[in-house]
């Protein structure tokens, strides 16, 4: 396990490229006026599961009128007519 110390004005300043090297069992120790103060570390990662096929099977409806023409109205305000 890796610490490093970080003064606030360089932690605010670089979080993310110090965040990037960061290894799972590193952590950062953010410092004010060389005190320690907070400390940041990875989340571990959650390993993705498959999802089942049909859930929401009967949960809800999709009507006819869904796959009907927009109105030209409609049309014209998405395309900055209107």
């Amino acid at each position: 396990m890796k610490s490093t110390r970080l003064n606030m004005h360089d932690a605010k300043t670089h979080l993310s490229r110090h965040l990037a090297g960061l290894k799972p069992d590193d952590r950062l120790i953010i410092c004010n006026r060389n005190r320690p103060v907070a400390e940041v570390r990875l989340l571990p990662q959650a390993k993705p599961r498959p999802r089942k096929f049909g859930l929401a099977k009967g949960a809800f409806r999709v009507r006819p009128v869904f796959f009907e023409p927009l109105p030209d109205d409609v049309l014209a305000g998405f395309e900055g007519r209107g």
